[in-house]
């Protein structure tokens, strides 16, 4: 739905009133559009003395050709690597990198501080040091995000820095316009990372898209679909009209079906007899009420569509062998899974259950070659959220540090970064989409 108070604060009449009385003047946020580069606009790298990254980087920003920021300008994106960071004293190199190069920043720019795992820093005082960068980059997207620009922390381990492509490219392009304040962990690759077509990286893969008749659902099918994978989509039989609707026009299938039937582990293992490459869990309902008025009955059913059909699923997928390598599941949390939200006890509990089942199962499907990840979006523009009140709707919008709300697309995006086979080095990661957003939805 539209965003009116942003077309109001920032219409040429009121825009000066707003900025002089301090109210948040959203900025319009680039997205994706096919054909255009990774990033438009000169990039600007430094590095702390003794960094291990930078050659990676280098590698990275040439491959997509990216223009390199002169001493002067402005520039699209700032990428630091922090890795070579080893004691407190030296967190001095972000001040020195950041304080003459923030000002130069465009808007809808980016920020990316790579850094070490601390635990594998190799010292108490290295581990603390590099634990110090969550703060810095966390801040640093909070001070940015007026501009609609937005700021990262990739955690590298020791050995896998082969594995950054994937990343940056998501990172410094329009995907993540709506993914801010995140820190993401890259370890050694699962699998052997293939050659990769960077416009369809899906092609000849296969994806089952669960709650795919509408909103997000819809918008990842459709993005998969864009990046070259065949989308079967499944939704209960009640939405069968909408479900073929979406995945028809993308030339994909449809599968009708209750996940939470007792023959819908069977019923998707035998579709998927030949095996597929991406699994989205993205089926879910809300049944909001506080606990003193939450009946059994509301309580189940909602945690059986959110969370128990899924861990069904995927065991009758991976006992059956029929993940295929390289292969993916990817899953929707939530910010009330992290952040917690009254009214939604059950809700939140199914989310958080999300993001242990994406613990538990990363170093299994490790052992497999393939990985598990998930989203926990924040306020998106859905249908549910244009149905909310227009106070918690405002707030929800507005306490970010870009102000506004995200969009469908900004969900399936990311998930669709955690689909590639390129992202064989990112596994256990739950990334917020929520435009650095502490609201739970």
């Amino acid at each position: 739905m539209s965003d009116r108070y942003s077309q109001i604060v920032n219409a040429p009449i009121l825009a000066t009133v707003a900025r002089q009385v301090g109210l948040p003047q959203p900025v319009d946020l680039d997205r994706f559009q096919p054909g255009k580069p990774v990033i438009s606009g000169p990039v600007l790298s430094g590095a702390a003395p003794g960094g291990t990254l930078e050659r990676a980087l280098k590698g990275v920003l040439d491959e997509i050709g990216a223009e390199r920021a002169g001493a002067e300008g402005k520039a699209k994106a700032l990428v630091f690597d922090a890795s070579g960071i080893a004691d407190s004293t030296e967190l001095i190199e972000l001040q020195r990198f950041f304080y003459p190069a923030v000002p130069r920043l465009r808007h809808n720019g980016r920020v990316v501080v790579l850094g070490t795992t601390p635990a594998l820093a190799g010292s108490a005082r290295a581990h603390t040091a590099q634990r110090a960068l969550e703060g810095f980059t966390r801040s640093l997207a909070k001070e940015i995000g007026g501009k609609g620009a937005t700021a990262q922390l990739v955690y590298v381990e020791p050995g896998a820095a082969d594995q950054l492509d994937s990343t940056l490219r998501f990172l410094l392009s329009p995907r993540s316009a709506y993914v801010d304040g995140q820190v993401i962990r890259i370890a050694e690759g699962v699998a052997p990372a293939p050659d990769i077509d960077w416009d369809l990286p899906l092609a000849g893969r296969t994806a089952l898209v669960t709650g795919a008749s509408r909103g997000i659902g819809a918008a990842i099918a459709a993005t998969l679909a864009r990046d070259g994978a065949k989308v079967v989509g499944l939704d209960v039989p009640q939405a069968e009209a909408d479900l073929r609707a979406v995945v028809e026009a993308l030339g994909g299938d449809a599968l009708p079906l209750d996940i939470t039937a007792d023959d819908a582990p069977d019923a998707i293992a035998s579709r998927f007899a030949e095996g597929i490459d991406v699994v989205v869990h993205n089926a879910g309902v809300t049944r909001d009420r506080t606990i003193a008025k939450m009946p059994e009955d509301r309580w189940t059913q909602l945690m059986e569509i959110n969370l128990s059909a899924e861990e069904r699923v995927d065991d009758a997928l991976l006992d059956a062998g029929l993940l295929n390598p390289n292969g993916r599941i990817v899953c929707v949390s939530s910010m009330s899974g992290i952040a917690g939200n009254s009214g939604q006890t059950n809700y939140a509990a199914s989310k958080a259950g999300v993001i242990g089942m994406v613990e538990s199962l990363a170093p299994t499907l490790a052992k497999r070659g393939a990985t598990i990840n998930a989203v926990a979006p924040g306020f998106i523009e859905t249908q549910m959220t244009a149905a909310m009140p227009i106070g918690p709707r405002e707030v929800g919008r507005r306490v970010s540090s870009l102000s506004q709300g995200g969009l469908p697309v900004d969900v399936a995006e990311t998930i669709a970064w955690f689909a590639s086979p390129a992202t064989t080095g990112v596994n256990g990661n739950v990334v917020r989409v929520c435009g650095q957003n502490l609201l739970g939805a």
